[in-house]
C-alpha cells in the first residue's frame, strides 16, 4: 500500500496543522495539533471510509447499497460520503447510541437501524442484512487496509506541513483504524525507516475498561517484557477477555468481555489483527496507554476552554497528555534522560481526531462528575505498557 494508490480525486480535506502555544508551554516543548475534527464528517473517519466508497461506486456503480455498523462517526462518515457521491447508505448503530446521532445520520440521508446494546451486536445484524441484498457492500469501521491507506495520507500531510520529523505522534486508539492509518503513513513517508532505536515513537491512548488494543500488545509481548513478540501467550488469570489467534497475521487477538469506559467511540471489543502485527513490528516504539474516564473529561473541559473545540472523550483521551506535564514526560522520557534544554527541542504531534458524540450539557456533567472524583481520590491512575503509576489531578 502506498500514497500512489490514493486517487487524486480523494473527497477528504487536507486539515490545518497547528502550533498550540497553550499546549507548548505547559509541556515544555513544541507541541502541533492536527485538527481531523475539520473534516466534513467532523472526525478522521472521513479519510479512509470516502476512499472505500469512491473505490466500491467505481467497482459496483451506481446501484451500490452501502452498510456500515458503527457507533456513531464511521456511521456519519459514510453517510456524508455517499451523499455526496450519490450512493445508498445503511448504517447500524447499538440502541444506546444519542437520539442527536442519530439525527445526523438521517440528516445526510441515511437509512438507521437500531439493533443491540453494543457495536458487535450491530455488526451481526448488519451482515444478515447484507446476505439478502445483492448491492450490498459491507463497510468495516476500523478493520480494512483501504482504510488504513486512506488515514495514513495525514501523515503525509503532516511531512509537507511540519518539515522535519516530529519526535513522537499521540493519537487515541479503538479498534486501531487510526493507528493503523499513521503506522502505515510514517512507512510511507520515511518516519519508519532505519534501526529501532530512531523510529518515531506513537503514543496509543485509551481508556481503562475500553482498552483491547492494550491488551492486544501486552499479550503479544508477555506483559510488554519484551521488544518482540513472544509465544507462547500467557493469558492472565483475572484478564477482562477471551482469546483468539489470528494465523495470518500470527498475533493472539483479545476479546473484551464488556466494555465499560464512557468513550463510546474507542469501544470496539476487539483489536484488527493486521494493525496490532503493525504495531509489534514498529520496534517497540508504540506506547500503549490507558487513562481513567475522569482525566479525558478533564481533557475535554481544558481543550474546549483554551482552544475552542468541543470533542468527545475518544478525542480528549488524546490530549489528555496534553493537560498533565508530569504524565507526559512519564510516557515519552520515563527514565527521566532529557534536561529541560533537550526537552524544549522536542516536537510532538496530537491527532486531535474529531467526533460527533458531545454536547456542551455533556461537558457540564464532566464538570459534576470532576467534582465528586476529587473528593474520593487525589491522583489519577495511568498505564503505559505494563508500568503503572499516578500522577496528581
Amino acid at each position: 500500500m502506498s500514497f500512489e494508490d490514493v486517487p487524486s480525486g480523494s473527497i477528504w480535506i487536507e486539515t490545518p496543522l497547528i502550533y498550540s502555544s497553550h499546549i507548548s508551554d505547559r509541556l515544555g516543548c513544541s507541541a502541533y495539533l492536527k485538527l481531523e475534527n475539520l473534516q466534513p464528517s467532523q472526525s478522521f473517519k472521513y479519510r479512509g471510509i470516502s476512499l472505500r466508497l469512491q473505490e466500491c461506486k467505481a467497482q459496483y456503480g451506481p446501484a451500490l447499497h452501502i452498510l456500515i455498523a458503527s457507533s456513531g462517526n464511521a456511521g456519519l462518515a459514510a453517510a456524508v460520503a455517499a451523499r455526496k457521491l450519490g450512493i445508498r447508505c445503511t448504517v447500524y448503530l447499538p440502541v444506546v447510541v444519542a437520539k442527536d446521532t442519530q439525527d445526523m445520520l438521517r440528516k445526510q440521508d441515511a437509512k438507521v437501524v437500531l439493533v443491540g446494546q453494543i457495536y458487535s451486536e450491530a455488526l451481526k445484524a448488519m451482515c444478515e442484512a447484507a446476505r439478502g441484498d445483492p448491492n450490498a457492500v459491507v463497510l468495516s469501521s476500523y478493520d480494512d487496509p483501504v482504510l488504513w491507506k486512506g488515514h495514513s495520507s495525514m501523515v503525509k500531510e503532516m511531512k509537507s506541513q511540519l518539515l522535519e520529523q516530529p519526535d513522537a505522534i499521540l493519537c487515541s486508539v479503538g479498534g486501531g483504524g487510526m493507528i493503523g492509518g499513521v503506522l502505515l503513513g510514517c512507512q510511507t513517508v520515511g518516519w519508519d525507516n532505519g534501526p529501532s532505536s530512531s523510529q518515531l515513537p506513537i503514543v496509543a491512548l485509551e481508556t481503562h475498561g475500553s482498552n483491547c488494543f492494550y491488551h492486544a500488545n501486552s499479550l503479544n509481548t508477555h506483559g510488554f517484557s519484551s521488544e518482540t513478540q513472544m509465544f507462547p501467550i500467557t493469558i492472565p488469570p483475572d484478564a477482562p477477555y477471551t482469546v483468539e489467534t489470528n494465523e495470518e497475521h500470527e498475533v493472539a487477538v483479545p476479546y473484551m468481555r464488556a466494555l465499560t469506559s464512557r468513550a463510546a467511540s474507542l469501544g470496539a471489543t476487539s483489536p484488527a489483527a493486521a494493525v496490532v502485527r503493525m504495531a509489534l513490528n514498529h520496534g517497540g516504539k508504540v506506547k500503549c496507554v490507558c487513562i481513567p474516564d475522569e482525566l479525558a473529561m478533564f481533557a475535554a473541559r481544558e481543550f474546549g476552554d483554551e482552544h475552542k473545540f468541543l470533542v468527545e472523550l475518544a478525542c480528549s483521551t488524546t490530549m489528555s497528555a496534553a493537560y498533565n506535564h508530569e504524565m507526559f514526560w512519564r510516557i515519552l522520557d520515563p527514565m527521566s534522560e532529557l534536561s529541560t534544554d533537550e526537552k524544549r527541542k522536542k516536537t510532538v504531534v496530537f491527532v486531535v481526531c474529531g467526533g460527533v458524540k458531545v454536547t456542551f450539557e455533556e461537558l457540564m456533567e464532566y464538570g459534576q462528575i470532576l467534582d465528586q472524583a476529587a473528593k474520593v481520590e487525589k491522583e489519577w491512575r495511568i498505564v503505559c505498557n505494563g508500568t503503572e503509576f499516578r500522577v496528581p489531578k
